[in-house]
């Protein structure tokens, strides 16, 4: 459809893939890229382009801030657990008639000699954590670790971005730390806090796939917490140069131009 220049593409940030995909749309002179950051870790990574912080106010108020500021089109590229804000984006991008893509990098696969279970949520993890191990490497965030709170018996070594808040389980030890992350330094941390269980959940990317590696050297099982779906209809892309073709096929009217 033919639209002005620049078109002005809103990026609901946070991952590594928004972040690539504002440097590859911010040098099109064609494009204005704004990203999003909800503002929960305390010092992001800024992507080029402007940038906003704090939330919305809901599926109502992202549709009003696209309908003011002129949106043309809406990238979900937030951190593949970030139900909420997906399922706004969807209500959102329907209310103010903007075409919206789900920009999501794959989720991880299992190799021979993992010893993988799989579980529909935290809390569900939880459950199984006590029949597998007794110290566990908990890299699931800093957020719900109440699910894990009433685990008196178990000893977890829990590593965030930025410190966990209560309730947390009694018996922990927080890294602050974050990623990418050096497969050697997992096989480090395995070994000097003698962990005999990690949970994850299933982010997908390079950045943090280190620690499976690392558990499945050491033979230990990983408690897997699978994604939650894509909201219904909305097409997905798996790469930022994908996402940028699917921006040059929605916003261009020739359908020709890149973004370098």
């Amino acid at each position: 459809m033919p639209v002005a220049v620049p078109v002005h593409v809103l990026v609901l940030g946070g991952t590594t893939e928004a972040r690539r995909l504002a440097e590859s749309l911010v040098g099109d002179p064609r494009v204005r890229v704004t990203t999003s950051l909800a503002g929960r870790v305390a010092a992001p990574r800024l992507p080029p382009g402007d940038v906003r912080v704090g939330g919305f106010g809901g599926a109502d108020g992202l549709a009003d801030w696209i309908r003011a500021q002129g949106v043309d089109a809406l990238v979900d590229a937030t951190h593949p657990f970030a139900a909420t804000m997906s399922r706004n984006a969807a209500l959102a991008a329907a209310q103010a008639h903007v075409p919206l893509l789900a920009l999501r990098r794959p989720g991880w696969v299992a190799q021979d000699g993992d010893r993988w279970h799989f579980a529909a949520s935290l809390a569900e993890a939880a459950e199984l954590l006590p029949t597998l191990g007794e110290r566990v490497f908990l890299t699931t965030g800093r957020m719900g670790l109440a699910a894990f709170a009433e685990l008196n018996s178990l000893w977890f070594l829990v590593r965030s971005v930025d410190a966990p808040e209560p309730p947390c389980p009694a018996r922990m030890e927080v890294l602050l730390d974050r990623g990418p992350f050096a497969r050697e330094g997992e096989r480090e941390l395995i070994r000097r806090h003698r962990l005999d269980v990690l949970v994850t959940k299933d982010s997908g990317g390079e950045a943090t796939a280190p620690k499976l590696t690392a558990a499945r050297e050491a033979g230990i099982p990983v408690v897997v917490v699978r994604r939650p779906p894509v909201p219904e209809g909305v097409p997905v892309a798996a790469t930022p140069e994908a996402a940028v073709e699917w921006v040059v096929r929605e916003l261009y009217a020739d359908g020709s131009g890149t973004s370098g």
